[in-house]
């Protein structure tokens, strides 16, 4: 039997700040790419202490020092974190150097609406906010370009991750084919419980496969009967990578559950809404070093 080694490995930075860097591509010399936790900074009481998020309440004065040590710890400037105001759909925004910054210190300058972020510009830091939700990542070695996107259930039935490709691929020049991706911490199968009106919309994204590649309900989701289902979040992006065309290969997808684990992540729904919130990012690193 082959063991699968997980590719969020933690690491406390120098910092303090407690991260997971996506270990098979380290070797990479101009990507930093990974996923925060919560402890190693300085937010308070349900926010304690690695909060990232501006949305949820805490002092926007600690968000600012945790995100500051975060993109210290990804190899980074303060000035260089770049982020859009997420809404749990498919939008996703192309990031210029004039862009740089952009939701650094306030939701106001965030791309709006926005759940999805590339760029081919070295020195911006793209970075987005969850606490259940599913992180993806993508990576071209060959053109050069970086994106996040952010998949709840209904950004994951928007078909964002396939949507991220087709960008990559019609602005940048990427071919599915070079495409390295990455599913981050989330909750797990086991922990999330959806209803009909979502079980609905998984089925109708899964009757849209092509020829003889179809699947069903049941191959992401347990049924819990009452109309009650437990879904799958991290296996349907990865299929939906894969039906994008990237291969399956290049797909690294951990085995962290945000829900199981508030030990290390922020729950949505573990913690009843009263919590923080991760960071995930990426960038291009300017002059092609790592830390």
């Amino acid at each position: 039997m082959t063991l699968i080694r997980e590719p969020f490995v933690r690491r406390t930075a120098e910092n303090g700040a407690e991260i997971f860097d996506i270990e098979p591509w380290r070797h990479f010399q101009n990507v930093s790419a990974g996923f925060t936790g919560r402890e190693g900074g300085v937010s308070e009481g349900i926010y304690g202490q690695l909060n990232c998020a501006l949305h949820v309440g805490d002092n926007p004065a600690h968000v600012a020092k945790n995100r500051a040590r975060v993109a210290e710890a990804a190899g980074f400037r303060f000035e260089d974190w770049t982020s859009g105001e997420q809404v749990h759909l498919a939008e996703i925004a192309i990031v210029t150097e004039k862009d740089r910054g952009r939701g650094r210190l306030d939701r106001e300058s965030a791309f709006p609406d926005t759940d999805g972020l590339l760029t081919n510009v070295p020195g911006v830091l793209l970075t987005s906010f969850y606490a259940d939700c599913t992180p993806l990542y993508f990576y071209d070695p060959v053109r050069q370009v970086a994106g996040l996107a952010h998949a709840g259930w209904k950004g994951t039935v928007a078909e964002i991750a396939g949507r991220m490709t087709e960008k990559m691929t019609e602005h940048y020049g990427s071919r599915p084919a070079d495409i390295l991706a990455a599913i981050g911490p989330c909750i797990g199968e086991s922990r999330y419980e959806v209803d009909e009106t979502v079980l609905d919309r998984v089925r109708v994204l899964l009757e849209k496969e092509p020829g003889n590649d179809s699947c069903s309900l049941s191959d992401f989701s347990k049924d819990r009967g009452g109309g009650k289902a437990l879904l799958n979040l991290k296996e349907l992006n990865r299929h939906l990578m894969i039906r994008s065309g990237i291969r399956p290969e290049s797909i690294a997808c951990t085995s962290w559950c945000t829900s199981s684990r508030t030990d290390l992540f922020f729950s949505h729904r573990q913690e009843k809404g009263r919590t923080g919130r991760m960071a995930s990012w990426i960038g291009l690193k300017e002059g092609g070093t790592l830390r």
